[in-house]
């Protein structure tokens, strides 16, 4: 027997480790403190895989060999302490997998743009012809694809929690889409902690892999002049001219990596915005490191559409434009958002705080918003950084009641932008779940 494998939390990463630890040998159980939903209790039942939940059962976990944690899960959740304290390796999904496949691994993470990125790195590698596979924070679990199928390739969309849980995990190429302060609580509210758990992506890196990072942010190359690292490091800038990797002239996007150039004029990418001329650089320059044929990169990235839940319009009534952006969780990406605004918007906002700070919005607020509404369990922060800022505010406590609102504020050539700048779970089962309920509240206006 490969050992006792137990996983805590049984969501998508966890029942994905199950039914691969199951392939590999492992005496398996699943143990969840909430409730697990029906469609992974049938996972767990076809594959003959024990469980628990609502509560851990301590001598069964304390007997494992290996215990998987599911990224939601806290490390300071005292049934992983008293699992640590032990001794037992407690670990990622992320690091549990990747121990049993051969892939070439590429792990994009960074505070934003990482779903936009990683996901129109998979379209490049995919229409270049690759054996790929999407998976990680997005879609199917990673360790399910590694049990059912065997690719060459995986992009995995990686958030600072799985990078937490690593011990041996390598990336053969490496990207940090950028930096801002997000999910602070879980890192005693020290923006240097977060940093350092985004930069594990590059930990077992040798020289010959590669990190691909945004060069215009302060951050990263803070980081980078105080701590090397052995990967090959490509940067990507909208601001400088760089003799090696992405950086815009005359309005083209120019990638030069050893002796391979590639130009591709900003106004035909399918996707517009400055963030997203980055996420393309950062996808273009993995591709071209991969060898794709520069016409398919240039072909994928004028047909790329974006990714659900990230500024996605989806109506327009009676000449107001609806759009969808649940997935800026934290406020650097609502930043992007209402910058993106060019007429006034009613702006829905809120959620569960992880320590922001709303300073950085008020200039955008003062010009772009006419009116806030705020969707969350607590909007005081909310009320107290922006009251004086707009002339109507108004608090709601569920999706149908905020787009009502929005729907008698808003007036002819104006935007209803849903940008919460927080994370769901206080009214949410997470960020999809509130886009989709914005998008379902829309289209029955």
């Amino acid at each position: 027997m490969a050992g006792r494998l137990v996983i805590l939390g049984a969501g998508e990463s966890g029942v994905g480790t199950a039914i691969l630890g199951k392939k590999k040998g492992f005496e398996v159980f699943v143990s969840d403190f909430g409730k697990i939903k029906d469609k992974y209790k049938q996972v767990l039942l076809h594959h003959e895989i024990e469980w628990e939940e609502e509560g851990h059962t301590e001598a069964t976990l304390l007997s494992a060999t290996v215990v998987m944690k599911s990224p939601g899960i806290k490390d300071t959740a005292s049934v992983v302490m008293k699992l640590k304290e032990k001794g037992i390796p407690v670990i990622s999904e992320i690091e549990f997998a990747s121990q049993y496949t051969e892939a070439t691994i590429v792990g994009i993470t960074g505070s934003n743009g990482k779903t936009t990125t990683a996901t129109l790195t998979y379209e490049l590698l995919k229409n270049g012809g690759l054996n790929v596979a999407l998976g990680g924070n997005i879609g199917k679990s990673f360790a399910e694809q590694v049990a059912e199928d065997i690719y060459e390739h995986f992009v995995l969309e990686l958030s600072s929690f799985q990078l937490d849980g690593i011990v041996n995990f390598r990336p053969h190429i490496a990207v940090l889409t950028n930096l801002s302060p997000d999910h602070l609580d879980r890192y005693d509210y020290k923006y240097e902690n977060y940093i350092a758990s985004k930069f594990r992506i590059t930990m077992n890196q040798t020289a010959s892999d590669y990190f691909i990072y945004d060069a215009d942010d302060e951050e990263i190359a803070k980081w980078l002049a105080t701590h090397p690292i052995r990967s090959k490091k490509i940067p990507f800038s909208v601001k400088k001219e760089l003799e090696e990797g992405a950086y815009i002239k005359n309005e083209q996007i120019i990638l030069t990596i050893d002796n391979t150039n590639l130009t591709m004029p900003i106004a035909t990418l399918g996707l517009q915005g400055q963030h997203n001329i980055k996420n393309a650089m950062a996808a273009s320059t993995v591709a071209t490191l991969l060898k794709i044929r520069k016409a398919t990169i240039r072909e994928s990235l004028e047909s790329f559409q974006g990714v659900e839940h990230r500024l996605e319009k989806v109506l327009r009534i009676n000449k107001v434009l609806y759009i969808n952006d649940s997935k800026a969780t934290n406020v650097n990406a609502t930043f992007y958002a209402l910058d993106s605004m060019e007429t006034p918007t009613v702006w829905i906002v809120g959620g569960e705080d992880k320590g922001n700070d709303y300073s950085e919005l008020l200039p955008l607020v003062n010009e772009k918003v006419k009116a806030i509404i705020c969707l969350g369990v607590n909007n005081e922060k909310i009320v107290n950084a922006f009251g004086n800022v707009v002339d109507v505010m108004v608090e709601t406590q569920s999706m149908q009641d905020a787009v009502q609102v929005a729907y008698r504020m808003a007036e002819r050539g104006e935007t209803v932008l849903l940008s919460p700048a927080c994370a769901s779970f206080d009214l949410f089962e997470n960020y999809e779940d509130r886009g989709r309920q914005f998008k379902d509240a829309v289209r029955n206006l």
